[in-house]
């Protein structure tokens, strides 16, 4: 067992977030939408019903999860509804809820969001997804290039917050008009401002992502690279924030694989491994590996583009101490997962927490039992060194 540097004293506890799988669930890394040729013929799939996802969100707000995040594209339910058609089984359970800003007017947007924020008695984020994969982009009409659609979110983000600084709609303040690039706004206001004002939660790895997380963004939100890359990433973001003198809070987004023994959980990721083919790796690889996104590349160059797996040894795809890439070998996004025992994992958190993350967003397989996994497993032990703080009133 490795002893982390003890937490600044200064330093508030770190969140720790679930994930709501819209796109269905399954024990398996390649049982949801994701892996397009299993859908419907993996066993155990668990589809996206109201349900089901009801399951996930009450149990993470029983366990004491800060939030949930809602995915957005078109392999998942639509992000608001979902979030609506659950939001009212759980009490103190956040929603982190994922937008694409050049799918809606920044308007409609503050007004969603701030109708969701007062329906729900505050329990609304919002992470913004400028989105990379130009397939999928150009299914909603989004024809904009790379740098181009970073642009137009920065825009998007100075008409919400600029729809939302304005007072009710009796005409009490002045409404709010903008005339950009990408935005022509006159007189647009909302009912009432959200109260509180929605975090603004922000990722991207590109030249083009980084100032608009520096100059927009609350916590910036990155994929889980070995925790020094990850340190050195976050590190220029902090420093163009502070050149526009602001403080962001950073957040990782991992899977997550812990039993009471490593050896149970490496066990687990070994079947995982074995239940894909070499073709399920590379029909996904020539996607990913020429993916637009930066981030996802990135991704993709941690296991070479799935070279990593030919082994076929679940601990070659191990590049830090409890990192494995595997997840990344079928799925886009998060393509890495903190596999160990709960010892392991709560060592691999404290790294990363070392390295400068406050906000960790994880998920599982399958999502509601991996929830307890980590919950009881992981989570008092982080507790215990002052990582995390364990939440008033809830039931582990």
């Amino acid at each position: 067992m490795t002893t982390p540097a003890a937490p600044d004293p200064g330093r508030r506890p770190a969140g720790v977030h679930w994930f709501l799988p819209t796109n269905g669930d399954a024990r398996g890394i390649v049982g949801s939408a994701h892996a397009k040729d299993a859908r419907g013929s993996a066993a155990g799939l668990r589809e996206p019903t109201v349900e089901y996802l009801g399951d996930v969100a009450r149990a993470a707000d029983r366990l004491g999860y800060d939030a949930v995040l809602t995915p957005t594209g078109t392999w998942s339910e639509d992000a608001w509804l979902s979030t609506a058609a659950v939001l009212s089984q759980t009490e103190r359970l956040k929603f982190l809820v994922a937008l694409r800003p050049g799918l809606v007017s920044p308007t409609l947007a503050a007004q969603m969001a701030a109708t969701l924020q007062r329906f729900s008695g505050g329990r609304v984020l919002l992470n913004v997804v400028t989105g990379g994969d130009e397939v999928e982009l150009r299914r909603f009409g989004d024809w904009l290039d790379h740098d181009e659609r970073y642009d137009r979110t920065a825009e998007f983000l100075e008409v919400l917050r600029g729809v939302w600084s304005v007072g009710s709609s009796d005409g009490a303040a002045e409404p709010f008009d903008h005339t950009g690039r990408h935005y022509r706004i006159e007189g647009a206001r909302s009912l009432a401002p959200p109260d509180p004002t929605p975090e603004i939660w922000f990722g991207g790895s590109s030249e083009a992502a980084l100032p608009v997380a520096a100059e927009h963004a609350d916590v910036y939100l990155t994929w889980g690279e070995p925790p020094e890359q990850a340190a050195r990433k976050i590190e220029r973001v902090r420093e163009l924030a502070a050149e526009r003198g602001r403080i962001l809070r950073f957040g990782v987004r991992l899977h997550v694989l812990t039993r009471d023994r490593s050896s149970d959980a490496w066990e687990v990721a070994q079947r995982w491994l074995d239940e894909l083919s070499p073709k399920q790796v590379a029909d996904a690889q020539l996607v990913l590996t020429t993916s637009g996104s930066v981030g996802q590349r990135r991704m993709a160059a941690l296991h070479d583009g799935g070279r990593l797996a030919a082994a076929g040894d679940a601990r070659e795809l191990e590049i830090h101490p409890g990192l494995w890439v595997g997840v990344g070998l079928v799925r886009g996004g998060a393509g890495t997962a903190l596999v160990g025992s709960h010892e392991e994992v709560a060592d691999l958190v404290a790294e990363y927490h070392e390295a400068g993350f406050d906000e960790f967003v994880l998920s599982g397989y399958p999502h509601l039992e991996e929830a307890y996994w980590f919950a009881e497993g992981v989570r008092p032990l982080l507790d215990e060194r002052g990582i995390t703080a364990r939440a008033g009133g809830v039931i582990r």
